[in-house]
């Protein structure tokens, strides 16, 4: 599916980036079809140092320059406009302003975006398809992985020897901004170290989008 839409796309696609185990082994998979294909990451100002740093061994082994897509305010001015600690009152618009207007800005010049979500992250992915239309951004919506396991994504990485947020092994499963991301414990679900004091788990990249394809693929990806 993915030769399919770098084929479709061509210099109209892009994929997007967290670091996270899911979107590093798209990387690998991108690479070996056209290292051409833009990679971009929202930087929020509040990435993990560790983020980086998977980020430059991704960049020694791929070759790959991913573009760091920034908000439009810093910290400081966010800061003054809003209150100090924003994410710790209104993480919604926190994530709005450092994650959902980036994003929008940057997509705007694509046709279609490649994301790592699958299908057993959370309810709110539960009926991700393979290919949609991304009613939020306007454009066409690849999730390439959205069948896969968690297992499925390790057992890539592994035999494929990807780079990887060494955070994982620290019991963070998901990975986003340092403030609102903590440890999960045994038993937890996977993205309960997300935003752990309020009932939110998107921080709004990854919501609204419409079911369906908006285009017939050829071969059509089995479902």
């Amino acid at each position: 599916m993915l030769r399919w839409g770098i084929e479709k796309f061509r210099e109209g696609i892009t994929l997007a980036c967290s670091f996270g185990a899911e979107d590093v082994a798209l990387v690998d998979m991108v690479a070996r079809i056209d290292s051409s294909v833009p990679v971009f990451f929202l930087d929020t100002d509040y990435l993990f140092p560790e983020t980086f740093e998977v980020r430059d061994r991704i960049i020694a082994k791929y070759g790959v320059r991913p573009i760091a897509v920034k908000p439009l305010l810093t910290i400081d001015e966010q800061a003054a406009q809003h209150g100090p600690d924003l994410y710790g009152r209104q993480p919604d618009l926190c994530c709005k302003i450092r994650k959902v207007e980036p994003l929008k800005r940057h997509l705007g010049g694509f046709q279609a975006w490649v994301t790592g979500i699958r299908r057993d992250q959370a309810p709110t992915r539960a009926n991700a398809g393979l290919v949609e239309w991304d009613k939020v951004f306007n454009l066409v919506k690849l999730n390439p992985l959205a069948r896969f396991t968690s297992e499925d994504v390790w057992a890539y990485i592994r035999a494929n020897d990807v780079p990887y947020n060494v955070l994982h092994d620290r019991n963070y499963p998901s990975i986003g901004c340092y403030p609102c991301t903590r440890q999960v414990k045994p038993g937890e679900d996977p993205r309960a170290g997300r935003w752990a004091n309020f009932a939110k788990k998107e921080c709004g990249l990854h919501t609204e989008t419409g079911p369906g394809t908006p285009v017939t693929p050829s071969p059509t990806p089995a479902e």
